[in-house]
């Protein structure tokens, strides 16, 4: 098997790698996401990784980040954590059957059609705003209603590489009423055994680099708690409109993606 050579790890690159978890460690706490969709793009432009390191480093980084994210929402009692049970569960399922899809469904389709997914939940987040003291009661109806948002995030997940966060965060808010800091610190104990999960994975295709990792994944937990932190003082439509800009940002990567990929064929 041949694998990439490592990025020399230069002043640059701790630098880099230090910066890069800092921020993803408090777009993390703020808005329940892993993070990658911060820590991936970086680590292609600033440490020029691969595609596959880049992701896999990822990864791996995030599972103290969530950690440290859900310790942090735990605290102020914002974690469903049986429905987050299975939502990963759930999840793990989904991105089996993503993987399986991704060799069989045209890409750039999959990527527009997700677009379009995060503009509709970019306007609804402008109209639905989630009561505070919202709960998220377990009955079978709503366990049903997770397995089945788990399996989606996960295929989303493993045809596009995205987050469960970006998924699971709106639909918790819209579609079971859940509070946003529910939904945050939900979506985040969700991420947990999946990044562990693909994680060793990644370890055994060499796709990840620990040195990385480790510099991201503990920069990004001095971080975390502060978005977690500043998330409960902002008011949910506050929230609301930051998500829709962290979505927005998103969206915008995607289609760059997409364009490109419809240039080069």
């Amino acid at each position: 098997m041949t694998t990439t050579p490592p990025v020399a790890r230069t002043p640059r690159y701790y630098l880099g790698a230090l910066g890069i978890g800092l921020l993803a460690g408090l777009m993390s706490g703020m808005f329940g996401v892993g993070g990658g969709t911060v820590i991936v793009p970086l680590l292609l432009t600033l440490l020029v990784f691969d595609q596959k390191r880049a992701a896999g480093t990822s990864l791996a980084a995030i599972v103290p980040t969530a950690a440290v994210g859900v310790v942090s929402y735990a605290a102020v009692g914002a974690v469903a954590w049986v429905p987050a049970l299975i939502l990963a569960g759930a999840a793990v399922v989904g991105a089996q059957i993503g993987t399986w899809l991704l060799a069989r469904l045209p890409q750039n389709a999959i990527r527009w059609g997700f677009i379009a997914f995060l503009v509709v939940v970019i306007v609804m987040l402008f109209i639905v705003v989630p009561s505070r003291e919202a709960e998220l009661p377990l009955t079978w109806l709503t366990g049903t209603g997770l397995a089945v948002l788990g399996v989606f995030t996960g295929v989303m997940a493993g045809l596009l590489g995205v987050g469960g966060g970006v998924i699971v965060v709106p639909a918790l808010m819209f579609l079971f009423g859940t509070s946003d800091l529910v939904a945050k610190g939900t979506s985040l104990l969700m991420m947990i055994p999946t990044a562990i999960s693909g994680t060793i994975g990644n370890l055994r295709r060499h796709n990840v680099d620990l040195v990385a990792a480790g510099v991201i994944g503990v920069a990004a937990c001095t971080t975390t708690a502060l978005g977690a932190w500043l998330a409960t003082l902002v008011d949910p439509f506050t929230a609301n409109v930051l998500f829709a800009v962290y979505l927005t940002f998103i969206a915008a990567q995607l289609s760059i993606k997409a364009v490109r990929a419809h240039r080069a064929r």
